[in-house]
């Protein structure tokens, strides 16, 4: 698929200790790139009729209203297209694939949740009417907290599970070798996510996995689409996106404690990945961001 040659490996600002990430917003139009990220995504769109869905090789016209549930790994995005909408309204919900343990998934009670997973290896639509039924719910995630949220999702999940007139969207599945799962590249997410704040080399990562650095930066090309420093500076922005609009802290405060030791340089990065200045980021976003 041509498509695929323009996809952006997304960076969540979840971190180990995390459980979910609730974006809530009122938008205009869809401008993030086709990409793809290891956590589940359930992703809720009311008022796009004419928005281009795209899951994997699927891609259609979306209806008014629609729910979709996209599996790790799997290429997704919505395009603006032929929607006339200025209020679009998108709730997303991201999840670890590792928050349900496989232990805790085979329970009998879990079976339509674990076999909804299974299937979202696809993507799946779920009914128009079953969209219509949850809005209410879905919408009330966000303004949830703790336990409240972590429960409310569960029975979300449950009933969407059991919902009737699914519809599998993907003809073709993700090879997961080809992105998270390899003990290396799990060992540079979880030293990146310790250290993003602090100086991190390509030499000391290259050593912890024992490559040479130009084979580690092959070995992070392949498996993210990214050169290791590319990959470091969206760790980093992803956080201080998420602090941009959780913290009362300066820009340039933010810009330090995410590993930025240049005001300059963290504006440009910033731009180059977000298309807008910290700025304009902090007093445009029109909506709800959460991590729980």
């Amino acid at each position: 698929m041509n498509i695929l040659k323009n996809t952006h490996r997304e960076i969540t600002p979840l971190s180990p200790e995390d459980s979910f990430l609730v974006f809530d917003r009122v938008k205009e139009d869809f401008d993030f790139p086709i990409h793809f990220h290891p956590e589940f995504e359930l992703n809720f769109i009311h008022n796009g009729k004419g928005v281009k869905r795209i899951v994997g090789d699927n891609m259609e016209e979306i209806d008014d209203i629609e729910l979709v549930l996209v599996g790790p790994n799997l290429h997704h995005g919505w395009i603006t297209h032929n929607c006339k909408s200025k209020s679009i309204h998108e709730i997303t919900i991201q999840f670890d694939e590792n928050l349900f343990t496989q232990d805790f998934l085979r329970r009998r009670i879990m079976k339509p949740i674990r076999d909804m997973f299974k299937r979202s290896v696809h993507g799946i639509l779920f009914s128009k009417k079953t969209a219509s039924m949850l809005y209410d719910r879905i919408a009330q995630v966000s303004r949830l907290d703790g336990m409240d949220y972590f429960l409310e999702l569960i029975s979300i999940l449950h009933d969407l599970a059991n919902s009737r007139n699914q519809r599998l969207l993907s003809t073709y599945t993700v090879n997961r070798e080809n992105f998270e799962n390899s003990d290396n590249i799990k060992t540079v997410y979880e030293y990146v996510q310790r250290n993003f704040s602090e100086k991190i080399t390509l030499s000391e990562v290259s050593e912890i996995v024992n490559m040479s650095n130009v084979s580690f930066n092959r070995f992070m090309k392949k498996r993210t689409g990214k050169t290791f420093v590319d990959y470091v500076n969206d760790v980093r922005i992803g956080y201080a996106s998420m602090w941009l609009l959780e913290k009362d802290n300066t820009i340039s405060e933010i810009a330090f404690n995410c590993g930025f030791n240049n005001i300059a340089n963290f504006n440009r990065v910033f731009k180059k990945l977000k298309k807008c200045t910290p700025t304009q980021y902090k007093n445009e976003f029109s909506g709800i961001k959460r991590i729980l």
